[in-house]
């Protein structure tokens, strides 16, 4: 088959797509991916075909995805939750179409267009999900986390914690006052990604990079700080790492809420130094936290994975 992925061109639109479209690939399929330019090195070196339809930088409206519907003539279109017009001119072209999720169903007034009608790809494990989300037609996938490779830096404490503010809210205000704050935990390395973000004076047990491989450093992390997005949640859920989540915008305050009601999470009463503190030291000195990510984890292996879905999308054509 044909398959063209479309996404929103931003790591944590474009990133959850890439497990399923690398294992369509691996199954023999044609992959085609339209996204804006930002994605394409990425992309082109997993051999998924990037290209920028129209215009587009960011968002893909219908009139930039018509032209290459008709020319690639796809047998399945799979479009991420924020370029809803793709699926929508596919389905009026009579292509088959899925749309492909980032995480929890997000609420409405966030800036998206909540996408609405046909069949979903569902990453987010089931008992984390949005209730009402459960009842759509959902193809359960297991969410796997993608970032390309890199050095993870070596441990250097009994214990790690990683931050990130991610790529769009985070300000360097609240990064500092976490920094302070994580860098007096005792016997605790603190690794920070901090993209165009300078930060100076820094306490020795911290270190900050321009840029990590986050799938390989949240298998080393014990706890991970960090702003609510979803990629982060899950990609800290797989690996079974306990969280403390400072929501900014857009998902982050839902995911936040669904995580401590989860177990799996506590929020500081402010976002300063000393309660960020506070909560990263709980979550490493009481164990109840860590299993509740544990479930989470076991429930996501449990999920199907990117290969067997892939085997299933002519199926779904």
């Amino acid at each position: 088959m044909r398959v063209l992925f479309a996404s929103m061109a931003t790591v944590g639109h474009t990133y959850p797509l890439i497990p399923l479209a690398v294992a369509a690939r691996a199954a023999g399929h044609e992959v085609h991916f339209a996204v804006g330019e930002e994605m394409h090195p990425v992309l082109g070196k997993l051999g998924l075909r990037p290209f920028r339809p129209g215009l587009v930088f960011g968002e893909i409206y219908a009139e930039d995805i018509a032209q290459d519907l008709e020319r690639l003539l796809p047998d399945l279109v799979v479009g991420g939750w924020a370029v809803p017009e793709v699926v929508s001119e596919a389905r009026r072209r009579g292509f088959p179409a899925v749309w492909h999720g980032f995480g929890r169903m997000f609420p409405d007034g966030v800036g998206l267009v909540r996408p609405e009608g046909g069949r979903h790809v569902d990453i987010c494990p089931p008992s984390l999900q949005d209730p009402a989300f459960l009842a759509q037609d959902r193809i359960p996938l297991r969410p796997v986390p993608f970032s390309p490779p890199g050095e993870v830096p070596v441990r250097t404490a009994g214990k790690m914690v990683y931050l990130t503010l991610g790529t769009a809210f985070g300000t360097r205000e609240l990064l500092a006052e976490a920094v302070v704050g994580l860098g007096k935990l005792s016997d605790v390395q603190v690794v920070v990604a901090a993209p165009r973000v300078v930060l100076t004076d820094l306490p020795p047990n911290v270190t900050v990079h321009p840029w990590l491989p986050q799938a390989e450093v949240l298998r080393y992390a014990d706890v991970v700080v960090h702003h609510g997005g979803s990629g982060t949640m899950l990609g800290a859920l797989t690996a079974g790492v306990p969280q403390v989540v400072l929501p900014q915008g857009a998902d982050q305050f839902a995911n936040a809420d669904a995580l401590v009601a989860a177990g799996a999470a506590v929020r500081p009463h402010a976002f300063s130094a000393g309660p960020i503190a506070d909560c990263a030291r709980l979550l490493l000195v009481t164990g109840q936290y860590r299993e509740a990510a544990g479930h989470l984890a076991r429930e996501i292996r449990h999920m199907p994975s990117p290969e067997e879905v892939a085997d299933r999308l002519a199926d779904v054509v």
